[in-house]
Order: structure tokens, then C-alpha cells, then sequence
């Protein structure tokens, strides 16, 4: 029998290989420093951030049956995620990620997410056939979409009725995606995560603070924005206004990822019932702490 999750968290299921220095770089730099490779990815990020809350996550991505994707689903289960719903393609690979951040941030990263765009819609099957939902029972409950995802595809989700009755929450996967969420301004019924310079992308103009650029994705058509900008001034506006606060200041030892796991913290916060300031400034700590190294990946 299939675990019934909580939440589902849809998109990017890949490994993380990340290279990290303690020495500032730029580009051509060649310094010592640490290589690691985890289970990583949007959706597998917020998954991960969601379980640590004690939450059942569900996995709707594309993983394929080589040696790697078999690996990461061992590693996802064995972190209490649901693979239930996965995608297991035989004739593509799974995907991966390479970073590089040094002291001074994250200097250049490659996202190959060319098996989740070509496996595309099907991947949404468990939402169709029963199994999650169906076109006359719309899954119901809170999903986390990440832009690894294609922009036809986005745009479906946008429109598609089997979607009508969820509490869709979005993200772009990265600056170089952040155009994707488009369709989610047209159609008013999601709420973005992005940060200041996703959304001075999707706004096409820019914006001086984080309040501005969520009153301003509002303006466009997104029913709701929460946009963080670093260190700085985060902020979150819908119909009812706008809240803003400012992250706790810490080292920064990562970076990878803490978009990620802002937004899975203000997800929980909210699924426990928080007001909206609190939920807020609840996230923005997660993520300090994500970033400073004090949270595990």
C-alpha cells in the first residue's frame, strides 16, 4: 500500500555535486577546498527541509533506473521521503547539479535537468489516474512546484483543472528560470517564492527593496509574493498587504539551497496554522540557519 503524504513536492530530483572553498574566488580561480555530492534538486530540497518537520513528502519527479537514480532513492527513503510517485525512466539518465561557491558565494553552477523536461507530463500521472487525484477528485492539498520544469508544462499546471483545487506554491529553480513562472502571473493562483533578482525578471524592471518587488509581482497578477533578497529586508504581499522582516545576520558558510529551504519553512509554518508575520520570520530564520551551516543537508 502507498503512504499518503502530507504534501507534494514536484520537480527537480537530481544529485548535488557541489564544490565549497573558504577562499574568495573569481572566475579561473583554482583553490583547495571540498567536494561533496548529495541527494539535491528543488522539489528534493524542500522535500527534505519538510521531513525535518516532521511532515510526509511525496516525490512527482523523473528519476531514472542507471545505478545513480537507483542510489537516490534508496538515500531519499532512507530520509523518510515518499518515492511512491517517481517517474523511473529506463531511457534517461538521472540528472544531476554542479556548483562551485567560494567565501565570497556561489561563483557559477550547471543544472542538467534535461530527463525531468523530457519525461514532462508524466510525471503528473499519479494526480490523474487516482492514485493522488483525478479530474473529477482534484488533489486538494499543498503542492510545491519548482521551474526545472518546462515552460509548456508550467503553463498547463497553471490552467489545468486537476490543479484547481490545491495550494500551489512556486519557485523558479534559479535566476535563468525565473521567466518560466510566467503563466502564475496570468493566472492568479499561486503563491512565488523568488528573490529580488527573480523578480525583477519576471516583473522586467527592477526594484530597489524586496517589499517593492513583491507589490510589484502583485501588480503583474501573482496572487501572492514573498520575495527575500539576501541578507536584507524580505518581504511577503497579497490582497490582504504586505509584512516584511529582516533575516537573522550569520556567517555565511552555504548557500545552495536556502531558497529552498525558506520556502519549505514558511510552507510547515503555515500548515501549523502561523499567522503570516510569524510564518514569515519563522522561514527567514530557517534559512539563516541553513546557510550558516547549523542545519544539516
Amino acid at each position: 500500500m502507498k503512504t499518503i503524504p502530507d504534501i507534494l513536492c514536484i520537480g527537480s530530483v537530481l544529485w548535488d555535486v557541489i564544490g565549497r572553498s573558504k577562499s574568495s574566488m573569481r572566475q579561473g580561480s583554482d583553490v583547495p577546498g571540498r567536494i561533496t555530492q548529495l541527494p539535491g534538486g528543488v522539489a528534493m530540497n524542500i522535500a527534505m527541509t519538510l521531513r525535518r518537520f516532521d511532515l510526509r513528502p511525496a516525490l512527482l519527479s523523473a528519476v531514472g533506473r542507471d545505478a545513480a537514480g537507483d542510489q537516490l532513492v534508496i538515500e531519499a527513503r532512507e530520509l523518510g521521503l515518499i518515492c511512491d510517485y517517481l517517474y523511473r525512466s529506463a531511457d534517461l539518465p538521472t540528472d544531476k547539479y554542479m556548483a562551485v561557491e567560494g567565501a565570497n558565494g556561489l561563483i557559477a553552477a550547471i543544472a542538467d535537468a534535461h530527463s525531468l523536461e523530457a519525461a514532462g507530463a508524466k510525471i503528473l500521472t499519479p494526480l490523474q489516474d487516482g492514485a493522488l487525484g483525478s479530474a473529477t477528485a482534484p488533489y486538494a492539498g499543498m503542492i510545491a512546484l519548482d521551474g526545472n520544469l518546462t515552460l509548456s508544462l508550467l503553463s498547463k499546471i497553471g490552467s489545468d483543472p486537476l490543479f484547481s483545487a490545491a495550494d500551489l506554491r512556486v519557485a523558479p529553480a534559479s535566476p535563468g528560470k525565473a521567466e518560466r513562472l510566467r503563466p502564475f502571473l496570468e493566472q492568479s493562483r499561486a503563491t512565488l517564492y523568488v528573490n529580488l533578482e527573480e523578480a525583477e525578471l519576471l516583473c522586467q524592471q527592477s526594484f530597489d527593496t524586496a517589499p517593492e518587488a513583491a507589490l510589484g509581482l502583485l501588480a503583474r497578477g501573482a496572487a501572492r509574493a514573498l520575495v527575500t533578497d539576501g541578507g536584507n529586508l524580505a518581504a511577503e504581499a497579497d490582497a490582504s498587504g504586505t509584512r516584511q522582516a529582516t533575516p537573522p545576520q550569520v556567517l555565511v558558510a552555504r548557500v545552495t539551497g536556502a531558497g529552498d529551504t525558506f520556502m519549505a519553512a514558511h510552507m510547515n509554518a503555515e500548515l501549523r496554522g502561523k499567522p503570516p508575520q510569524d510564518a514569515l520570520e519563522q522561514a527567514l530564520q530557517a534559512a539563516a540557519r541553513y546557510v550558516s551551516g547549523e542545519t544539516a543537508h
